[in-house]
């Protein structure tokens, strides 16, 4: 389970290195293309909030009854509130844009640097507090008892798997083409 979080997390980078890429050509006046960015965002919401981050969430507050913390309070849980709040409120402007409603260059710019911002702070938040922790922590049994109750949000990741999913093919061409792999 922790690598398949860790391999997640490889693959949301990538991701947010193609809205840097795309901000920063935006706040040097350049076209970009908005129903890739869209896309990425959406992935974010379909993928990461519906099954990567719940995945998390189960596996934390596991962790937590194991060590009798359940009472207080979990960050790793607010942090994916406030994703889920930034990833709607992303896909609003972007949204907005696509149907051609005039949006200004430099708020797009600023709030897709601030997610961006956000989504790599949350998962240097796991990657150097949560995951060594789980790591050092839970054992052979834990994980299997984990793996049972994540088998409910356990999808295929629709733009990094091997499967024939034409779910977000044109951000899959764009991402193979420019060789971010």
């Amino acid at each position: 389970m922790l690598a398949r979080l860790n391999s997640d997390h490889k693959h949301i980078a990538i991701l947010l290195n193609v809205l840097k890429v795309k901000y920063k050509k935006l706040a040097e006046g350049e076209a970009v293309n908005f129903n890739l960015i869209r896309d990425v965002v959406e992935y974010m919401q379909s993928y990461a909030e519906h099954s990567h981050h719940p995945l998390e969430d189960i596996i934390y507050n596991y962790y937590l009854k194991k060590v009798s913390q359940e009472d207080n309070p979990n960050k790793l849980a607010e942090e994916h509130h406030q994703l889920i709040d930034a990833s709607a409120s992303l896909m609003a402007t972007l949204n907005l844009i696509l149907s051609d409603v005039v949006v200004s260059r430099e708020q797009l710019v600023v709030d897709l640097k601030e997610y961006v911002a956000l989504q790599e702070q949350h998962m240097n938040y796991e990657d150097t507090i949560i995951f060594p922790l789980l790591a050092k922590e839970m054992d052979k049994k834990d994980w299997g008892n984990v793996q049972d109750l994540c088998s409910l949000k356990l999808i295929d990741d629709p733009l990094f798997s091997d499967n024939d999913n034409v779910l977000f093919e044109e951000l899959r061409d764009y991402i193979k083409d420019d060789e971010i792999f």
